[in-house]
């Protein structure tokens, strides 16, 4: 018996060291973690389960019958972030630059379907050099079983991917399909086709880090989330990000206790909005004034920043927030905002976290870049997801709400639930100058006439009052009682029932 177990402790004791001590000496000087390390972070102390440890590849071409690493280039198993069960897997770079081969990916869809099974989010901990090319055609199959149960999980479990490495080629797809991206600077980067390819095909020269990496895709093409200094901070953020997120859409969203009082009156925001309509005030610092304890978490906060999307808590809580950012742009929306915002939003609306929408948008942004670029097709996104979603859904208007963005940011007609409005809201078809001008183009001329119309118009428009009185709006609030209104109106909504009609699936304007 004891000759049995000593066997075990060998075994691993072999699994544990992955590529061997060299390879893992390798990686620390890279500035990474190891495959077991970033588990470790990961989750709760002494949490995590192993399974699958003595998994070997199955291939006997190009020698690697002679090549036998237990665990097969990644780790894959459970544990608990604060208590709540995830499913993790870490690809390890160690053990054939952390290739995926057919038993690997079995490993991968082994715990995705348990994570199916029982309701919990999956993490995919990605360092890969893509598929094991001595495996050809059976490595394509493992990634696409792989793809087709990231299809089956969406809008089911939470998928969060933290990539760590390389992640290139067929391997992108995976995270691209799964909920949240997360990458490390400068350690991480994710293309189709690398530098090489790129250099032979186009003759344009580029980097891997200009091409794929971490300030790339969470600036320009808005492929990842968010981008960390380094390993560490990255799985410690998703700890903190897992934290907001239901187990799956059966559960409920998580709640945490807070001493934050839910009827608290801020009366700093009454002074927010600055005299001028031209002038520019920090959508963030409202956000981080109506929310519990100031704590919200951002997600995709250098792409398209002229539209705020993150993760908060009103009375312990999980939320989430769409808010126009007077700051960029002056909160106009364009194509990169309203995908981004599409995309939140259908996420929310997924997992039963209620959306909480504050309004300060001149409309949408002109230019034939962007219409060449279907801005029509892509506005329509952001239309069609809000339109869509049965979570409850409240509103509030600082400032602009002028045009189509009006009737497209949870508008009372795209059955938003509550409806507010401050003082300050103005809801008009487009601004005074540029209504006035339309209206009364033959006294463009005078000037006088022109500024007095524009008063007028003000007057007339400039207001929340119009839309109060049609039924759009449902109350002007102070902005002071912005946090009290939210509070009230998530526990009257609480037990909302809406359903749309039966359909196999919709057709969102892609």
């Amino acid at each position: 018996m004891l000759a049995i177990l000593q066997k075990l402790e060998e075994k691993r004791d072999q699994a544990k060291l992955g590529g061997g001590q060299a390879r893992i000496d390798a990686q620390h000087r890279k500035g990474r973690l190891t495959a077991r390390e970033r588990i470790d972070v990961l989750v709760d102390p002494g949490s995590f389960e192993e399974l699958d440890t003595y998994v070997e590849h199955n291939c006997i071409d190009f020698g690697m019958q002679d090549q036998v690493i237990p665990g097969d280039g990644v780790v894959t198993g459970s544990g608990t972030i604060n208590g709540r069960l995830v499913f993790v897997f870490s690809q390890d770079f160690t053990v054939f630059g952390g290739s995926l081969s057919e038993r690997h990916a079995q490993k991968i869809c082994k715990i995705m379907d348990m994570a199916m099974k029982v309701g919990a989010p999956v993490i995919g901990l990605n360092d890969s050099g893509g598929a094991r090319i001595q495996e050809g055609v059976a490595s394509l199959a493992g990634y696409a079983e792989v793809f087709q149960r990231n299809v089956m999980a969406s809008g089911v479990i939470p998928q969060i991917s933290v990539i760590m490495g390389p992640c290139a080629g067929g391997a992108v797809y995976s995270p691209a399909m799964t909920d949240f991206i997360f990458m490390v600077k400068d350690s991480s980067y994710m293309f189709v086709t690398g530098p090489d390819v790129v250099k032979t095909v186009t003759n344009e020269v580029v980097t891997q880090e200009e091409l794929g990496g971490a300030v790339t895709h969470t600036t320009k093409s808005g492929v990842a989330d968010v981008a960390f200094e380094n390993d560490i901070e990255a799985l410690l953020s998703v700890r903190e990000f897992v934290d907001f997120l239901p187990l799956s859409n059966r559960q409920d969203v998580p709640e945490r206790p807070t001493g934050d009082a839910w009827d608290r009156n801020e009366a700093s925001l009454d002074t927010l909005i600055p005299d001028s309509a031209n002038k520019p005030y920090d959508m963030k610092e409202l956000i981080a004034k109506v929310v519990d304890e100031g704590d919200f978490f951002e997600v995709q906060p250098t792409h398209a920043p002229n539209i705020v999307t993150c993760f908060a808590r009103i009375e312990g809580r999980t939320i989430g927030i769409v808010a126009n950012q007077p700051m960029a742009l002056a909160g106009v929306l364009d194509i990169n905002s309203s995908k981004k915002a599409a995309r939140f939003v259908r996420f929310c609306d997924a997992f039963d976290i209620p959306i909480i929408t504050f309004v300060d948008v001149p409309g949408f942004l002109p230019g034939t870049a962007q219409e060449h670029n279907g801005i029509i097709k892509h506005g329509a996104k952001l239309l069609f997801a809000y339109a869509e979603a049965t979570v409850p859904k409240i509103t509030v208007i600082t400032r602009k709400a002028y045009g189509g963005a009006y009737d497209v940011m949870s508008s009372k007609h795209l059955r938003g639930d509550l409806n507010y409005a401050w003082p300050t809201a103005e809801i008009a078809v487009m601004g005074a100058k540029g209504a006035v001008e339309i209206i009364f183009r033959k006294d463009i001329g005078d000037k006088d006439k022109i500024a007095a119309r524009t008063a007028e118009y003000e007057e007339r428009f400039a207001n929340p009052f119009v839309a109060a009185s049609k039924g759009f709006i449902d109350e002007v609030i102070m902005p002071q009682t912005t946090r009290r209104r939210i509070a009230q109106g998530l526990r009257k909504l609480r037990n909302k029932q809406l359903e749309n009609p039966w359909k196999k699936h919709d057709n969102i304007p892609l």
